[in-house]
């Protein structure tokens, strides 16, 4: 039997730097099986720049809380023997794990280099200012507290197409672009080219590069027994890189190694013409979908909600999206902070886990909260991750013919026994909605799970029910039967 897929996005941006982030996993990974969740996507696991940093500030790929590097054994997060542990946690607990795989750029080089460079604007990279000159890059990675275990590969400024900061004139606004590379022109157009985005550039026009990349990659799975990735930065990398690397990895492998990739981009053609350049090896993030979310849930009773799932990846493509409402670059005070208003994240919510297309995937603080930015965690979000698993299964309906009071029902499967549901939502006042459940649900109750609605609805001969919601608010209604199962420990 079949089950729904649902990720969980495992860590935020504000985590405390205390180590036990890795025990914490570990010990929570037989809870997330039992809520639903079937995959995880763990922070990066590998050296940073320094002990605080996320994980994207990339300094050793093979270096997982190992070794003694920039002041530090353990990484943000423990150490690698905690990491393989927590992932051998989850496997027990019948979860996936996906890796956050950062190879746009490196960060806390160990010595500096003196490189023949050329500069280019920073809000757009056609624009050339000057001529070649020396800039005096921090280029050079010698790990030296690795001393060569598991690669001896050195990276210097001939791994890098171009850098941000000159040691010698600490100009601002300027791209150094490394005498004799060019930016590859396969990337993202915004700021006339993407493909540098900070530190470091890695040249995936080098070759060298390219097979330590796949080395890499081949040993981290090997090493860890990780089961998919999630790659960083898509937008800003050759799109034909990832391409060639996923089937050459998998192909070594023999093994499926699912893949999505963040191109953080809110028109839906970008994110189209990507899969289409990538032959569809990997999923995307929704972002499009994302940015509806977070318009709704600021316009309010302004917002059509017909629209919503206009111009999204899961409408256009929806067996390579993955749904999310937020996640770490999207909180209060980073990069790309569009955080979905607390009253719309049960609506969003509704939307991702209770509908048959694109795979979920939940964002920490939204279920478990965050103290740090003083949020609030997603009222019964545990809830529905339950009955996504248990009850959002059969023929989709939709009734989305009124811009502030939409619905659509599940009809179930006969191999999950009492499923079916049917969900109604509003951005205004409250309502309701006589819709098609099908005549296999004649004469059975249905309630809401959520309790904003506490009468119950009894399916009539012809297959119909009338459910409601309240203002601005989500209803979820399934079987009365099995009421018990919907009760969530966190």
């Amino acid at each position: 039997m079949s089950v729904n897929r649902t990720m969980m996005q495992y860590f935020e941006w504000y985590l405390a730097n205390d180590g036990l982030w890795w025990k914490r996993c570990a010990a929570k990974a037989e809870n997330l099986n039992e809520v639903g969740i079937t995959d995880v996507w763990l922070p990066p696991a590998y050296k940073g720049m320094n002990q605080e940093d996320v994980g994207y500030g990339v300094y050793d790929l093979y270096d997982l809380g190992e070794f003694d590097q920039k002041g530090t054994v353990r990484t943000k997060y423990g150490t690698k023997e905690e990491y393989l542990e927590a992932i051998r946690a989850f496997h027990s607990a019948g979860i996936r794990v996906f890796a956050d795989i950062v190879l746009n750029h490196r960060m806390g080089a160990d010595e500096v280099e003196n490189v023949t460079a050329v500069s280019d604007l920073e809000e757009d990279r056609t624009k050339q200012v000057d001529g070649e000159h020396t800039v005096r890059a921090w280029s050079k990675f010698t790990f030296p507290g690795r001393k060569g275990m598991y690669s001896s590969f050195i990276w210097d400024h001939s791994c890098f197409s171009g850098t941000d900061y000159d040691d010698i004139t600490r100009d601002e606004g300027l791209v150094f672009r490394f005498a004799g590379k060019q930016w590859k022109e396969d990337t993202d157009p915004e700021k006339g080219n993407f493909d540098y985005l900070m530190g470091m550039n890695v040249d995936f026009d080098n070759p060298a590069v390219c097979e330590e990349i796949r080395k890499w990659l081949l040993w981290y799975i090997r090493e860890t027994g990780l089961d998919g990735l999630r790659l960083d930065a898509v937008k800003h990398i050759s799109f034909h890189f990832y391409k060639e690397l996923l089937r050459s990895v998998r192909e070594e492998l023999g093994a499926e190694v699912p893949a999505v990739g963040e191109y953080w981009n809110g028109d839906v053609g970008r994110l189209l013409y990507y899969l289409d350049e990538v032959e569809g090896e990997m999923k995307l993030f929704d972002v499009s979908l994302h940015y509806n979310f977070f318009n709704a849930s600021q316009a309010g009773g302004e917002y059509d909600l017909c629209r919503i799932f206009d111009n999204t990846l899961v409408r256009e493509r929806p067996d390579h999206a993955v749904t999310f409402v937020d996640n770490h670059d999207t909180q209060y005070g980073q990069s790309l902070q569009s955080f979905v208003a607390d009253w719309f994240k049960p609506l969003a919510y509704a939307m991702i886990l209770l509908r048959e297309n694109g795979i979920p995937c939940v964002f920490y603080s939204d279920y478990y909260g965050n103290p740090v930015q003083d949020r609030p965690l997603v009222p019964n979000l545990g809830k529905m991750i339950k009955i996504r698993r248990g009850y959002a299964y059969g023929e989709q309906e939709d009734y989305f013919d009124d811009p502030h009071l939409i619905g659509w029902v599940r009809r179930g499967t006969k191999d999950h026994p009492d499923s079916g549901l049917a969900v109604v939502l509003s951005n205004a006042g409250e309502g309701e909605k006589r819709m098609f459940m099908g005549k296999g649900h004649a004469g059975i109750t249905f309630r809401d799970a959520l309790g904003n609605c506490p009468d119950p609805v009894v399916i009539d001969k012809e297959g119909y029910g009338t459910f409601c919601t309240k203002a601005g608010d989500v209803s979820i209604w399934v079987h009365e039967v099995g009421f018990e199962y919907l009760v969530v420990t966190e």
